[in-house]
């Protein structure tokens, strides 16, 4: 054995002698494998054992093979890495600001299967033959997403996404670059006054981020409820109550679905409801919940902001055939009042590219919007536009003319855009999403 094999299990006997939790009492762990170290520099003065050329460097190895994730360890442990992903033993990768990487980390198939089962020993959720997908949350907060074979065809591909808090408000997203002041002060008076709030983008465009930003704006006084598949979110707010989705047991009951968190948080008091990503027909769910007049925010995959208000008009309509486009065009035109998309650009650089407001009004299918901020020349820029309730704000004390003042710059508003939803779902009434 090396000396690492013999530390590692020396240090893993007394753990179960001594009966310690490695993920809850890390500091433990450390004294322990500190005394080891010790303990064998002194054996190795006689000659019996190899002389330690580096202990504080296996002393972190043996930490992070017993209480942390092995080799996977110092890619969680770097703030430059975003996201760490296995597609097999000779291939992980990590993705550092935006942009991938090739590691020369190797582990075997049995390495891989025993790190996510240690990864979801503390979860509550499984992943077997009858579950080949699992989402889970690691300690840390981290995103933990697994596909087994033969839904993947030879390895088990696992990515862990992990929560870089880069930004907690606004203001830090405006020192990032992600959005200008005059936009910012803007979607912070609107979150304020209680507008409904949809955040757009594709993948790793940063809309968690953007989401937990927004969410800082909310009144302290107010009650919030969120709503995910696996938690995510980080609000820190006084009076928060965050609620995540549950798998089926082993005999397939037990599964609480996104669309059931939502149901449920109406009937706590909420101030407002924030749901982490609307993907299917748990968005029908949230519209009647936000047409009951109760302010909230969520976050949906979309190339831009009208086609994350055309997803919003199609998505209900997966909750059953009762439900139709006569019924939906309006709750969304009535419901949603802002949309703010972002983009993950080639450098990796997360910027917020256009906010649009939503009047309210439907004509012939057409659910009118406006340009309130547009990206011109690269740079987020103040548009013609104008949010829709300005009595909310009035109410809030706030003055939109003022929130939306001192922008010379003026962007017409773009022609009328149509999205024929008859080619998405047979059988409905094709729907115009564009500007009014």
């Amino acid at each position: 054995m090396t000396a690492a094999e013999i530390i590692e299990t020396e240090v893993r006997e007394l753990i179960r002698r001594r009966d310690i939790d490695p993920v809850r009492e890390p500091a433990a762990i450390r004294l322990l494998i500190g005394d080891v170290l010790a303990d064998y520099a002194d054996r190795s003065l006689t000659g019996a054992l190899p002389v330690l050329a580096d202990p504080p460097s296996l002393g972190r190895q043996v930490f992070d093979s017993v209480a942390g994730l092995g080799p996977l360890q110092r890619f969680l442990d770097d703030p430059d890495v975003e996201e760490i992903w296995v597609n097999g033993p000779g291939r992980v990768f990590v993705a550092r600001r935006g942009r991938s990487e090739l590691t020369t980390t190797i582990l075997s198939d049995g390495q891989i299967q025993d790190l996510v089962e240690r990864m979801l020993k503390n979860s509550g959720r499984r992943v077997d033959l009858s579950t080949p997908f699992v989402d889970a949350s690691l300690p840390d907060g981290s995103r933990l997403h697994v596909v087994i074979p033969d839904v993947t065809r030879e390895n088990w591909a696992v990515n862990i996404r992990k929560f870089v808090a880069r930004a907690s408000s606004l203001d830090e997203l405006v020192g990032l670059g992600t959005l200008t002041p005059p936009a910012a002060r803007f979607l912070e008076g609107a979150i304020a006054a209680g507008l409904n709030v949809i955040v757009s983008g594709g993948t790793q465009a940063g809309k968690t981020t953007l989401l937990n930003c927004l969410a800082s704006a909310i009144p302290g006084r107010e009650r919030v409820i969120s709503c995910e598949e696996v938690f995510e979110l980080r609000l820190g707010l006084p009076d928060w109550v965050p609620m995540q989705t549950r798998q089926p047991n082993l005999e397939g009951a037990g599964e609480i679905p996104l669309r059931r968190l939502v149901t449920e948080a109406l009937r706590m008091r909420p101030s407002r409801i924030i749901v982490g990503e609307v993907r299917q027909a748990e968005c029908l769910d949230l519209l009647i919940a936000l047409n009951s007049g109760l302010p909230g925010m969520c976050s949906v995959h979309a190339n831009s902001a009208r086609e994350a208000i055309a997803k919003l008009c199609t998505l209900p309509l997966l909750a059953g055939e009762n439900v139709s486009s006569a019924f939906v065009i309006p709750a969304v035109a009535a419901t949603v009042h802002l949309v703010v998309h972002t983009e993950a650009e080639a450098s990796g650089q997360r910027r917020v590219q256009e906010i649009i407001g939503v009047s309210g009004r439907v004509e012939d299918g057409v659910i009118e919007t406006c340009d309130i901020f547009a990206t011109r020349a690269g740079r987020l820029v103040r548009a013609d536009g104008y949010p829709p309730h300005a009595a909310r704000f009035a109410r809030a004390g706030l003055d939109v003319a003022a929130l939306l003042a001192d922008e010379p710059l003026r962007i017409p508003q773009r022609p009328v855009a149509s999205v024929p939803f008859a080619q998405v779902v047979a059988g409905s009434v094709p729907i115009r999403v564009g500007e009014g």
